[in-house]
């Protein structure tokens, strides 16, 4: 589905973070004339329009197209290796999310550790991925009362999801862990270290 988006963006429904990345890339590969950006989200792609460019309508029309010839997309980023202190005070809720998961600490631990996650889409602040999916077993819900502080870096669980905080920001994930690894410096091309496609493997590493 295509509908329109404010008044200079199409909003493209795809079902899934693989189309939504794979029309995304086609796009850049390929460009329409009148769209200037495009961002993936979890099951869908924000086409962004030139205002004194082509009408919506005709590019909805070639969007449309280029959606019929569009399959699910392979990994095609990097891969990113992110070393973690876990547990202690880097990972205040590795503790509560044991005993929600019914597993030790070292278990979680092991799990997270050892599961290769897919950079989904970026959002809520610049430079936050969210990666999934997790295992089962380390699926847990949202903190009760988000927390007005979470510090840079704290690696953090939520549903089906992780996720690495780029800033000091609030935040109701459970974080189980922290990394030295910085996610945004708007200084460097690109300025987010992850970015839709890559995977991402967490290594425990000792403080």
């Amino acid at each position: 589905m295509i509908r329109p988006f404010g008044e200079s963006a199409l909003l493209v429904e795809l079902g899934s973070p693989g189309r939504a990345q794979a029309l995304a890339a086609n796009i850049r590969n390929d460009t329409i004339p009148g769209v200037v950006a495009v961002v993936p989200g979890l099951e869908s792609l924000l086409v962004e329009l030139d205002a004194r460019g082509m009408e919506a309508d005709l590019v909805a029309r070639v969007l449309q197209e280029r959606l019929e010839q569009t399959a699910e997309a392979a990994p095609v980023g990097r891969q990113r290796r992110i070393p973690v202190t876990y547990g202690g005070e880097h990972g205040p809720d590795l503790v509560d999310v044991a005993e929600l998961c019914g597993l030790s600490e070292d278990e979680v631990i092991e799990r997270h550790a050892g599961s290769e996650l897919r950079v989904l889409f970026l959002g809520f602040a610049p430079g936050f991925a969210y990666l999934g999916e997790l295992p089962e077993e380390l699926r847990v819900p949202r903190l009760a009362t988000p927390r007005t502080h979470t510090p840079a870096g704290s690696v953090a669980i939520a549903d089906s999801m992780s996720g690495i905080y780029p800033a000091d920001l609030p935040g109701g994930w459970r974080v189980i862990g922290r990394t030295s690894v910085v996610l945004f410096d708007p200084r460097l091309d690109p300025p987010a270290h992850l970015a839709p496609g890559d995977t991402v493997r967490f290594e425990p590493i000792r403080e």
